[in-house]
């Protein structure tokens, strides 16, 4: 039995809205920064991330409502979300290295693996990409003090990371990761509305850039 309250679920509603909205901005502020590819690899991987995270907070819905346990909603959880982060890691990095990067496709081994750390290295390190991109950003545009907000959402998600090792059958450890989540994705949300109100869409990073 896991021990999810519908109160739990729906905070858990919180970060996924948070980087929902910060996604967006993001999207609307680079996209006459970006290639097509670029673009379509970071849209793609922040959709992948929001729709992950949304299931998940489903899945702990129905199951504390006492509706069902829909077992494959959360299952897909990590996969998906680090596949997303992933992609929109590498997104960003194309945005400031003028070339676009190929990920070597992992072959399926016989044995049965159910481990979740490689989806936890993938999510940490197309996270740890964004934020990167965005520090260098948030230089370029002379407001060094956003690099703060980046930075702090980088570390909640290396602790997400550790969390997600331990046993989320617990109540407490439901609600110490989704605080974790919230200050993580409320500080990525943060950055993202100040390099906003900045005139992000309309800075350019380099001389002489044109608008796609």
């Amino acid at each position: 039995m896991k021990d999810f309250s519908v109160s739990m679920a729906l905070v858990d509603y919180i970060p996924v809205i948070f980087f929902g909205i910060a996604a967006v901005l993001l999207m609307r502020d680079l996209y006459n920064k970006m290639s097509k590819g670029a673009f379509a690899l970071f849209a793609a991987g922040t959709i992948d991330i929001f729709c992950a995270g949304a299931l998940k907070a489903t899945y702990k819905l129905l199951y504390a409502a006492g509706v069902c346990d829909f077992e494959a909603l959360n299952a897909m959880f990590f996969p998906v979300q680090s596949i997303g982060f992933l992609l929109a890691g590498i997104g960003m990095v194309a945005l400031v290295c003028h070339k676009q990067t190929k990920t070597p496709l992992l072959s399926v081994a016989p044995p049965v693996f159910s481990g979740t750390f490689v989806f936890v290295g993938l999510m940490v390190l197309g996270l740890g990409m964004m934020d990167v991109v965005l520090c260098i950003i948030a230089a370029k545009m002379k407001k060094p003090g956003l690099i703060a907000f980046f930075a702090l959402s980088f570390v909640c998600s290396l602790c997400m990371g550790y969390l997600s090792s331990q046993d989320f059958a617990q109540a407490s450890m439901n609600w110490i990761a989704e605080g974790v989540n919230v200050v993580g994705q409320g500080c990525l949300l943060a950055g993202a509305v100040m390099l906003h109100k900045n005139g992000l869409a309309d800075f350019r990073l380099r001389k002489g850039e044109t608008t796609c």
